[in-house]
């Protein structure tokens, strides 16, 4: 029973680990239930002698039945035993839970149905683990395996580092379970090891079971010295990166969400809320190397249900984290296609609230922010579930593709298109005639990038549309409004409606959400309020996505909005266009000298290559030699920390000997014999020290005048260090054992004179160990080890007595 016991608290103690991916306690008491389930049938098992596999039989039978009162007690046949109604409510929630891990960020909400019956599930398997290897299997050491599958998931997951309490908590847990299984074994072999500072062991009586304190107090001290080791030898070393084993993805969608759950605000909403204020207010500043504007995208729009585009809860993985290198690659883009390379410096308004998203240039290759922004891998939007925008600066490098008109008019639709199937959906009840305006808008168009030029110029010329931002809403009456009859709305109408009309015809489609290029302020570009802008991209295999412009030019409000080069009709392609996005070509700027783009070097699978010159500036690494240097200067200091004390220890002796009494009174004659008298004192401390050392230790049994006989023979002193070691002995014995030792002076000169005396006695290189590795200070440090491990020794012998009195 005792080994059930150690496994229990073993099991806890490391889910203990998992407490920073939780919020609230209730993850909490629903672990320590299933553990306390498993003890219970543990004990059960071991009272009827059950076999191994019947004993992991009834613990998983006796887990199924508290979960299933805990989670589906409604389903279940009074409460708690299983029927097949409370069976596909548990896996239901299961999926749910599952689900529910990828777009929640830690810390998860611990009152989740879901997350909790995955927790605590998984809990109480790892307890049935460790009831078998330690209590069934006497496999002590194997059972540590399943605890560390607890600490792997919060270390894989979390980007910081385990807390050092919880790592102390779990590992005092697995100790106790090998102290306990080292106790079980030890107390049948009879007699006893003896240790250090334990009362020689008795031969047991017939009958009885070897005392094994002694061999308990010593497991528990190298326990202890190997979690201090544990703690303390980290703090040393450089940090690892975490690696992830477990992708769980994070994101989600709403307002008031838990658990760091990504807050999406209603992008178009909060769009059309800032173009309709009554006064422009500043929202980021940026510069870039080739002092051009560019569009600043927040959200990736991809989900049209009919009445409007909604946003895909993101996902990012703990390897998409900014600051883990080049973010994942544009997804469509070829070799085959122009670049511009650029790095933008932006910097965002402290007034701008709750702001997930990072307004970026697309494609983002890199971003240097501080904090945990992670980058989704399709859309490549940069959010977090923990910081905000708000007032942060940071970089981003982007490669944008640059292709001509002929190159576009080249590629073919692929039969199997490199994009997602939710780029091409449209709802089941679209609208008819609203297929066929795609259809006879596009007519004629012999490629997917003409029939797009075709939909962007029936909104901006044909189409006789017309910008105003009193429109009459989002929805499938009102889009059929807007292409059909009023041809009055927004760039969210434009934007919408092209995409819509884009998938219509096949071309996979979304809508963009973010800022315009904005104004140039000084030397830096100023994004406001109404530069808040809306955009359709579309996907075309081998270049990715590219951004149209379907808001007619001029449009009150989106003054800054601009037609990016490829999109502009030209009877004549050009080999090579001056920027890729609609901030870049607007005015047909050209981009200064030395930053003419060159051909992308990357190749699609090779995501450091994919880079190529779009690379931040890299940070200066510290070279070989520097690093070498730190190392051994740290490793020099360490080293010298004994040297140091032993000199602090040295200067406050000296400090005393230099006292001097002159006049005996009844309460220096207490202190004198009790041996306390500062110079003495600290002269025969001192004294004690050198001669440790020097490896001249003086005996336990030898005293003041011996030790000065044996000094001034074996070490053949000259008459004046002879003398200085007698009088000190002389010193000593007076002040220890005469009722009035009379006159004490300083004892400074004698001693370095016998220091002198003793120090000529030794090699150089003994004399350099002596001062930089002192033996009597590394002894003083391992006697105050050896102290903290008695006090934990003594905790062994507390016991809780009775009050003899009533």
């Amino acid at each position: 029973m005792r080994l059930s016991v150690a496994a229990a608290v073993a099991t806890f103690c490391a889910a203990i680990l998992l407490h920073p991916l939780f919020e609230g306690g209730a993850w909490f008491w629903g672990s320590l239930g299933a553990v306390l389930t498993v003890l219970v049938a543990s004990a059960i098992s071991g009272r009827l002698s059950l076999p191994t596999w019947a004993a992991g039989l009834v613990s998983l039978a006796t887990l199924g039945v508290y979960l299933t009162a805990s989670f589906a007690g409604d389903k279940a046949w009074a409460l708690f035993v299983p029927t097949k109604g409370s069976a596909a409510e548990l896996l239901k929630l299961l999926a749910t839970g599952w689900d529910d891990i990828q777009r929640f960020a830690a810390p998860v909400p611990g009152d989740n149905p879901g997350i909790a019956l995955l927790t605590t599930g998984g809990v109480g398997i790892i307890a049935i683990a460790v009831d078998l290897l330690a209590a069934r299997m006497r496999r002590a050491a194997l059972a540590g395996l399943p605890m560390l599958a607890l600490a792997t998931v919060p270390a894989t997951i979390l980007l910081e580092p385990i807390a050092w309490w919880a790592f102390i908590i779990a590992a005092l847990g697995f100790t106790g379970l090998l102290i306990a299984d080292g106790r079980e074994r030890v107390g049948h072999w009879g007699r006893a090891v003896l240790v250090r500072r334990t009362r020689a062991a008795t031969t047991p009586s017939p009958g009885e079971s070897a005392d094994t304190r002694g061999l308990r107090l010593s497991g528990k001290r190298i326990g202890f010295a190997a979690i201090a080791i544990a703690v303390v030898v980290p703090a040393f070393l450089p940090p690892l990166e975490p690696v992830s084993f477990f992708s769980f993805g994070v994101g989600g969608q709403g307002t008031g969400g838990r658990g760091n759950m990504i807050q999406i605000p209603n992008p178009v909403t909060n769009m059309k809320g800032q173009l309709t204020l009554p006064e422009k207010r500043t929202v980021l500043t940026y510069t870039n190397n080739d002092d051009v504007p560019r569009y600043l995208r927040i959200y990736s729009l991809d989900i049209f249900d009919g009445d409007q585009f909604g946003l895909t809860k993101p996902k990012g993985a703990p390897e998409n984290r900014t600051d883990a290198g080049p973010l994942p690659p544009p997804p469509g883009l070829g070799g085959g296609v122009e670049t511009v390379n650029a790095v933008t410096d932006i910097k965002i308004s402290e007034e701008v609230e709750n702001l997930a998203f990072l307004p970026l240039p697309y494609p983002p290759r890199e971003v240097r922010a501080d904090g945990d922004w992670r980058a989704d891998v399709s859309t490549l939007m940069v959010f977090s579930t923990r910081d905000s925008a708000s007032g942060l600066e940071y970089q981003v490098a982007t490669s944008e593709p640059q292709p001509t008109p002929d190159q576009l008019r080249a590629l073919q639709p692929p039969q199997q298109p490199n994009v997602e199937a939710r780029y091409l959906r449209l709802p089941e009840d679209f609208p008819a005639d609203l297929r066929d305006l795609a259809y006879e808008q596009t007519k004629g168009a012999e490629t997917q990038y003409d029939a797009a030029l075709k939909l962007q110029e029936f909104f901006t010329k044909t189409g006789n549309f017309t910008y105003d931002l009193r429109t009459q809403g989002s929805s499938t009456s009102a889009l059929r409004d807007f292409l059909l009859s009023s041809k009055v709305g927004y760039c969210e109408q434009f934007a919408s409606a092209m995409a819509v009309l884009a998938r219509a015809i096949g071309i996979p489609a979304r809508v963009a959400v973010g800022y315009t290029g904005g104004d140039k302020v000084g030397d830096r570009w100023t994004v406001g309020t109404d530069d808040s802008h809306s955009w359709p991209e579309l996907y075309f295999e081998g270049v990715g996505w590219l951004p149209f412009e379907p808001t007619p030019a001029g449009s009150a409000g989106q003054g800054s909005a601009r037609v990016p080069e490829y999109a502009r009709p030209q009877p004549t392609p050009t080999a090579t266009s001056s920027s890729p996005t609609p901030g870049a070509t607007a005015r047909g700027e050209e981009l200064p000298p030395g930053q003419q783009p060159g051909r992308n070097p990357r190749e699609i699978d090779d995501r450091e290559a994919r880079l190529g010159g779009a690379g931040l500036p890299a940070e200066e690494p510290t070279p070989l030699i520097a690093k070498i240097g730190i190392g051994v200067a740290i490793l020099l200091l360490l080293l010298l920390i004994p040297a140091a004390i032993r000199q602090i220890t040295r200067s406050r002796r000296v400090r005393a000997l230099g006292w001097k009494v002159s006049a005996p009174s009844d309460e220096l004659t207490a202190r004198v014999i009790a041996g306390s008298h500062p110079s003495v004192a600290a002269a025969w401390a001192e004294l004690d020290d050198i001669l440790y050392d020097y490896g001249m230790a003086r005996e336990p049994s030898e005293t003041p005048r011996a030790l000065a006989r044996r000094l001034t023979q074996r070490y053949e002193f000259d008459a004046e260090s002879a003398a200085a070691m007698t009088s000190i002995a002389a010193t000593v014995e007076r002040v220890l054992f005469a009722r009035d030792p009379g006159v004490v002076g300083p004892l400074g000169k004698d001693l370095r004179k016998v220091r002198r005396a003793l120090a000529a006695t030794l090699s150089r290189g003994r004399r350099i160990r002596a001062a930089l590795l002192p033996p009597s200070t590394l002894r003083r440090l391992r006697s105050m080890g050896e102290g903290v491990l008695d006090g934990f020794d003594r905790l062994e012998t507390l016991r809780f007595r009775r009050s003899a009195t009533r």
